[in-house]
């Protein structure tokens, strides 16, 4: 897990629980949420802390989906202001919000690649989305259609022209978004090109190997580029700002003959591409200090701009249609209510 501020968090150790009394005894934003979506929420926590008389957020990193159940827990000091999201809320997030006397706001702040790589010394991976289905897949269709477990052991297994190294897989646990949007972006269309028709790819799509072959690696993206350096032969799954930042110790494979790079990300020719959201509870602005000027710096054009300080750390931004109308909203504070 990681934790961005040099003050305590323990009290977010508590927010699982509702909160019985207003929020207004905390001065220190708190932030939850993706992992992905952690180092741009951290580089505008420092930017607003230099910059304002208010405290630097505390930023943690607990995965879409644990972020979600925190956020939505309900109105209080000990439950988070803002939670990070590398996909949409769900509706049972909304409804499980809305049940607790929970606000959202959504704030659609970029677009994100999700990468596979390897270590720079590592063989040079040009895979399918089919491939990466046939090598993660729980379970396969047979030759008689019958479902089995999968058997494909090396990357060669699957074609002669991979290397034959063992399938090793870093990737993010079922808390994360990212999985959550590798599951939709990747496997379920990979079974489909893999020649296997709808209804079982629909059944299957979302069980990933238990057998070694996956390694669930938590939400540290860090600690998995240190693995893969450590291990030439393993590849991992991450958001693309960790492939720009690690750009000299790991590089991306290309995806249905597209190379992950910010051009192709921006322009939608990278298939495996997503946005990324930062929600923000509405019944803690004007509570907590600084909510609304937290909200105007992410939304700023030096934060999430074509040149912002975000896009240097590897966000991809929103086009200007688009950016504005989003900004607009999340200052507004604009319920979202689903869609």
């Amino acid at each position: 897990m990681k934790i961005a501020t040099c003050a305590s968090v323990a009290a977010l150790a508590l927010a699982g629980t509702l909160a019985a009394v207003p929020a207004h005894a905390r001065d220190q934003i708190q932030v939850v949420g993706s992992s992905t979506v952690f180092p741009f929420t951290t580089a505008v926590a420092e930017r607003f802390g230099q910059q304002t008389d208010f405290a630097t957020p505390v930023v943690e990193s607990t995965g879409t989906g644990g972020g979600m159940r925190l956020f939505c827990a309900g109105v209080g000091v000990d439950t988070p202001d803002f939670t990070n999201a590398s996909r949409g809320m769900r509706s049972s997030e909304l409804e499980n919000c809305t049940a607790n006397g929970v606000t959202p706001v959504e704030m659609r702040v970029g677009f994100d690649g999700i990468v596979i790589a390897d270590a720079i010394e590592g063989p040079t991976l040009n895979l399918t989305r089919a491939q990466l289905f046939l090598a993660l897949a729980k379970q396969i269709p047979g030759d008689d259609g019958a479902l089995m477990d999968n058997p494909n052991v090396s990357w060669s297994d699957i074609d002669p022209g991979l290397p034959s190294a063992a399938i090793e897989v870093l990737g993010p646990p079922p808390t994360s978004g990212t999985r959550d949007a590798f599951l939709e972006l990747v496997m379920e269309p990979g079974c489909e090109e893999a020649g296997f028709d709808g209804d079982t790819c629909e059944a299957i799509f979302e069980e990933l190997r238990e057998d070694g072959a996956y390694v669930d690696a938590g939400e540290n993206d860090n600690l998995i580029v240190q693995r893969l350096q450590a291990n030439p032969d393993a590849v991992g799954i991450f958001g693309f700002s960790f492939l720009d930042q690690n750009g000299d110790v790991i590089k991306g494979a290309t995806v249905d003959g597209v190379e992950p790079s910010f051009e192709n990300i921006a322009s939608g020719d990278y298939p495996v591409s997503r946005s990324l959201y930062v929600y923000v509870k509405a019944e803690h602005v004007g509570v907590i200090p600084g909510m609304e000027e937290f909200i105007a710096e992410y939304t700023s054009d030096s934060a999430w701009g074509e040149d912002g300080y975000l896009a240097e750390r590897g966000l991809i931004p929103l086009p200007d249609d688009e950016r504005g109308p989003a900004g607009e909203e999340a200052r507004s504070l604009t319920p979202f209510t689903g869609g």
